[in-house]
């Protein structure tokens, strides 16, 4: 819980966190990002190669 000093409230590192990040954000945003690649590449080819 946090503590009050001073009118501040100070909390702990771990609770100022609010959560952990793991490895499914690594996951999210590799299979994000080369999906993206991939639609952009697709489109490349049907508009400007086309």
């Amino acid at each position: 819980m946090p503590a009050k000093k001073q009118e501040q409230i100070v909390k702990t590192p771990t609770e100022a966190r609010q959560g952990v990040r793991g490895p499914s954000i690594l996951a999210l945003l590799v299979i994000s990002t080369g999906l993206a690649v991939v639609i952009l590449g697709i489109l490349w080819l049907i508009f400007i190669q086309g």
